[in-house]
């Protein structure tokens, strides 16, 4: 089904524009709250990464959250400093950079999520209960479909080609 029509499109009523709009703003509220908290928003969501999925690597990391390699890796090496997370090289290759979060990465990730979830609510004060299980649904359904499509781009690409 064709959802858009090149002669009637407008960027403003883009599924695409309108979600980056959306995040640019929340991330623009959340950083402005976590001011003064002694995380950036984007070391606390490193952090909240780890909490959830402890079996992540400092690579898998970067490409997650769609950083530049160098500026991750500063958010790294500021969260290890700290004590936040601790690198460890795999045993089976030693390329990879393991990222376990520490006892006291662990508590911070604890006290700054009631910031997140005050903001998001705050956000969302307006949705129903229902909405947002709906708007959460379809932006799973969207990020699989597109998740789909690049696997299916990548697989098409000549060998060594960059995306």
């Amino acid at each position: 089904m064709k959802h858009y029509d090149a002669h009637s499109y407008t960027v403003g009523d883009s599924i695409g524009y309108l979600i980056r709009h959306c995040a640019s703003l929340m991330r623009q509220q959340l950083e402005l709250a976590f001011e003064g908290q002694g995380l950036t928003f984007v070391q606390w969501v490193t952090l909240m990464r780890l909490r959830d999925n402890p079996r992540l690597t400092a690579g898998d990391l970067c490409r997650d959250l769609h950083h530049d390699s160098g500026a991750f890796s500063r958010v790294v090496d500021h969260l290890e400093s700290s004590g936040l997370v601790s690198r460890e090289r795999s045993a089976s290759d030693r390329r990879v950079v393991q990222l376990k979060l520490t006892a006291a990465g662990r508590q911070a990730v604890t006290n700054l999520i009631p910031i997140v979830v005050e903001r998001l609510n705050h956000a969302l004060a307006d949705f129903s209960a229902a909405d947002v299980a709906t708007l959460a649904r379809l932006l799973r359904r969207l990020s699989a479909r597109l998740e789909e499509v690049e696997g299916d781009r990548a697989t098409e690409r000549p060998r060594g080609a960059r995306p």
